[in-house]
């Protein structure tokens, strides 16, 4: 998760081009093309319902 949002950062934000990423993070280009047609999503966390020792 981490090292995707360093790409997407570096993609994103920085500008820099696929073969610059790739030599920064030591992944193949094709790894990048991937992580960044993937697009941005934000990990989902799933909180049960749960009873309170106040509730009735």
């Amino acid at each position: 998760m981490g090292l995707l949002n360093v790409i997407l950062r570096m993609a994103l934000l920085e500008k820099l081009p696929i073969r610059e990423i790739a030599r920064r993070t030591g992944l193949s280009r094709n790894t990048i093309k991937k992580y960044l047609r993937a697009g941005t999503f934000k990990p989902t966390f799933n909180v049960p319902a749960r009873s309170s020792k106040l509730d009735p």
